[in-house]
């Protein structure tokens, strides 16, 4: 019963922008996988497929800082188990990628923000206004400085040389979250669509509902079948030499 009460009391807008930020985001790591692994000629660093991939993250961002203010469950337990998936991911695309692995990506960053999110919400609207624009202007002010260490990552510091496929550091990201915190406290504490209208879609929701399980798993899901069916197409090549 109190599953379907859950059910019922769905967001709908919240729903469709977290599914729209995670179909955005596999098709943005499809292209990344066809270059990267079988070396389609995609420029995923092009402008369309670079703001393509951001705004999805964007979405997905300010929608979790909405989230946390909505989420009956234990945010800072969420938050940690979060983490302890991102730094299973560091040591794999350490063991896959090299010197471009995932030191920082957006499962460091969203669990630590989900942990940070009792103290936040501590703050009211202004005084979390203050915080987010402080934020984006250290991140102004700093983000043409080296260091010598790793350390500083976290905060958007890094090192000469530093490449990474991912990485979402607190600044100046930690701004679009707090503008979804902001957002819950503004429009969302009565935990209530925006609109006098509904909407449902079974599909969306299972989306919504499952987007993190969905964010870990879907690229070793779309490396797998890109290098499955790579491996068929070489294999009917060579049978007609």
């Amino acid at each position: 019963m109190e599953q379907l009460q859950r059910e019922l009391n769905r967001i709908w807008e919240i729903d469709v922008l977290r599914a729209l930020a995670i179909c955005l985001m596999v098709i943005y790591h499809t292209v990344y996988d066809l270059n990267v692994f079988v070396n389609v000629a995609i420029d995923y660093t092009s402008t369309f497929w670079f703001w393509e991939g951001k705004i999805a993250a964007l979405i997905f961002i300010f929608v979790s800082g909405i989230s946390s203010g909505l989420s009956s469950r234990n945010i800072v337990y969420t938050g940690l188990k979060i983490l302890i998936f991102a730094m299973v991911i560091t040591v794999v695309t350490y063991l896959v990628l090299g010197d471009e692995y995932i030191r920082y990506g957006i499962l460091h960053f969203l669990g630590t923000c989900m942990v940070l999110f009792p103290l936040l919400k501590r703050f009211d609207v202004w005084g979390l206004t203050v915080i987010a624009i402080v934020i984006f202007v250290m991140f102004l002010a700093f983000r043409e400085m080296l260091v010598d260490t790793f350390w500083f990552l976290p905060i958007g510091i890094a090192y000469a040389g530093f490449r990474s496929v991912d990485f979402y550091p607190l600044f100046p990201y930690l701004s679009v979250y707090i503008c979804g915190v902001i957002s819950y406290k503004l429009y969302y504490y009565k935990k209530k669509s925006l609109f006098s209208y509904s909407y449902s879609n079974p599909f969306v929701q299972k989306i919504s509902k499952h987007s993190l399980l969905i964010y870990i798993v879907h690229q070793p899901i779309i490396i797998g079948v890109i290098l499955f069916f790579d491996l068929l197409f070489n294999m009917f090549i060579m049978s007609k030499v």
